[in-house]
């Protein structure tokens, strides 16, 4: 037993309440190398009359580690407790102080959750576990209303840059509100709507006004009342890391220098502002002048920006909010914001913009998700680009699970592209197979989907602004067949609970092989096998089944040869597997 690769810690993703009365104990051993694990757990004030065994499942594997998972419901909502590894006849415990070769003879050795308080339980929205999300950049989507359109609009589908207008706005969403239903999809995610002087909005004029060629307050109040009519929650973009040039405190700071009341609503390292050899004299998003850092612990604009917050969900009744470049806001101001969103509307998403480990971010004082971009960056690798083969990304994908608790990971925000990167087609070079091996992934993996708007009809692009053409509405020029498939596999996720549950388990990833086999599990015991052959080569597959099978999409019975399920997958190739019976 490599003792040096066994780890616990008694908090955060290792030790968890997942909800008033289950407890989720975490361990991690070297891959390969226990037999069994279990908790042995009780009561810290009646020891002797609680104390039991718990068997540990391996839930799930990286290229170093098994990570190894217990649910326990304590009797009085508090636990003791240390784990029991097995090696053949090996055995070895674990307890807070030290390894030991035998059980501990005082419980006050062990770890200790001290009680489970609701108010400590982090607890996502449940209606996030079976929502489709749909990304509009609104400038792209669709021109509803060419009396709002910008000067110098151009004309619908040209090439964007960085600086042109096509037109796009709230009327064009609700013209298509038809579009999106047929789809599929519950739950829109929109760029920024507000005043702004830029065609992506990121640089916030007016924090309480939608862009004039958007259309109006009153057209976003309707656009949401259309959407929840047709059971579709709304998710608006909150850029509170910066402002815009045209921000009128910002523009008071420029114009008064230190005199400004408003100069300490940012962060100025040198008055007058300026630029000097490319970097502003006051902090910004990324060196960019016209996206001023607002300084979020001053209490004004701490106001200021809560009550943004609240105006949108109070009087438009927003569904939630995902924030830009939520890593670099203040810790303390997240955690306010929270409980102003949620004091109003409990079940509101709040989604936070971050790239990399965020376990800081999820405690359950901050967001609910972030984009996980780890998951985009492991799919994209195995499926789009192959620079991995199946064992690789079944490690990534195992690295992730174990990362977060099991209620992150239900409501993680899954994404393979976004107005931020190259389009998803354009990343496979173009392979509409690679494409849906992909989506399917996504959409038949733990936590909310989101599409990303056009991909549905084969759209290409790559970088912004490549990534940000405008929508394809011409039939003729969609990909009618790949349309098709995105509606059957949205209505496959929805129909099926056990392609949203946490569930998940990797039957075939060997290294060196681009075919990757994983079952998919419901509490009810409703059950999946997914096979897919990421290799320009067809592939055999063959998994062990027992029980009466179906192709979960034309319901036709799939027969067992010799106890197994087997399919011949041509390249790009897929498979989904439902059990009809056991």
């Amino acid at each position: 037993m490599l003792r040096e690769a066994i780890y616990h810690r008694p908090k955060q993703n290792w030790a968890y309440a997942y909800d008033g009365k289950t407890i989720h104990l975490r361990v991690r051993t070297k891959r390969g190398d226990m037999d069994a694990v279990n908790a042995i757990v009780g009561d810290k004030y009646a020891w002797e009359r609680t104390r039991r065994v718990a068997p540990m499942r391996r839930f799930a594997s990286d290229e170093l580690f098994d990570y190894w998972e217990a649910a326990v419901e304590p009797p009085f909502r508090r636990l003791r407790y240390g784990f029991h590894f097995v090696q053949g006849d090996k055995e070895l415990y674990l307890t807070e102080k030290e390894f030991r070769p035998t059980p501990p003879e005082n419980s006050l050795e062990l770890f200790d959750f001290p009680f489970i308080n609701p108010a400590d339980v982090f607890t996502p929205p449940a209606w996030v576990k079976d929502a489709v999300f749909y990304q509009i950049f609104p400038e792209r989507f669709a021109n509803g209303d060419p009396s709002n359109d910008p000067e110098g609009v151009l004309p619908w589908g040209g090439k964007p840059t960085p600086t042109n207008f096509f037109g796009g706005d709230l009327q064009g969403v609700l013209d298509h509100l038809d579009h999106l239903t047929r789809l599929g999809v519950n739950a829109i995610y929109f760029n920024p709507l507000f005043e702004a002087t830029t065609n992506h909005k990121y640089d916030t004029k007016d924090y309480l006004k939608v862009d004039p060629h958007f259309g109006t307050n009153e057209k976003l109040k309707e656009l949401v009342a259309a959407c929840h009519e047709r059971g579709i929650r709304v998710l608006l973009d909150a850029v509170f890391n910066h402002s815009g040039r045209e921000f009128p405190p910002f523009v008071d700071v420029l114009e008064k220098g230190a005199a400004s009341r408003y100069a300490d609503w940012f962060h100025v390292r040198e008055f007058p502002l300026r630029v000097v050899d490319g970097i502003p004299t006051y902090d910004t998003f990324a060196f960019e002048p016209i996206m001023p850092k607002l300084n979020t612990e001053n209490p004004e604009v701490k106001k200021y920006l809560l009550d943004v917050a609240r105006y949108w969900i109070e009087e438009v009744d927003i569904d939630g909010w995902r924030l830009d470049v939520a890593n670099e806001v203040d810790h303390k101001f997240w955690r306010e914001f929270r409980d102003t969103v949620k004091s109003i509307k409990p079940d509101a998403y709040i989604l936070g913009e971050i790239w990399h480990d965020s376990i800081m971010w999820l405690q359950g004082d901050q967001f609910d998700a972030v984009m996980n971009y780890p998951f985009t960056n492991a799919a994209l690798d195995f499926f789009a680009t192959g620079k991995i083969d199946a064992r690789k990304f079944a490690n990534a994908i195992g690295s992730q699970l174990a990362a977060y608790p099991q209620q992150v990971t239900e409501t993680a925000f899954n994404l393979l592209g976004s107005h931020d990167t190259p389009r998803l087609l354009t990343r496979c070079g173009g392979e509409v197979g690679r494409m849906k091996l992909a989506t399917l992934f996504k959409l038949t993996y733990p936590g909310t989907a989101c599409i990303y708007y056009g991909d549905e009809v084969g759209m290409t692009g790559g970088d912004d602004p490549g990534c940000r053409e405008c929508m394809v509405w011409d039939e003729e020029k969609q990909n009618k067949e790949l349309l098709q498939f995105f509606i059957d596999a949205i209505r496959l996720r929805k129909n099926h609970a056990a392609l949203r549950s946490a569930d998940i388990r990797f039957l075939q990833a060997e290294p060196g092989s681009r075919v990757l086999v994983y079952e998919r599990r419901a509490a009810d015991g409703e059950r999946f096998i997914i096979t897919m052959n990421a290799d320009k080569e067809s592939a055999d597959v063959s998994v062990p089944a027992e029980g009466s099978w179906a192709d979960a999409f034309d319901g036709k019975t799939v027969p067992l040869e010799g106890g197994r399920l087997k399919a011949k997958l041509p390249a790009f190739g897929y498979a989904v597997w439902r059990q009809v019976s056991k």
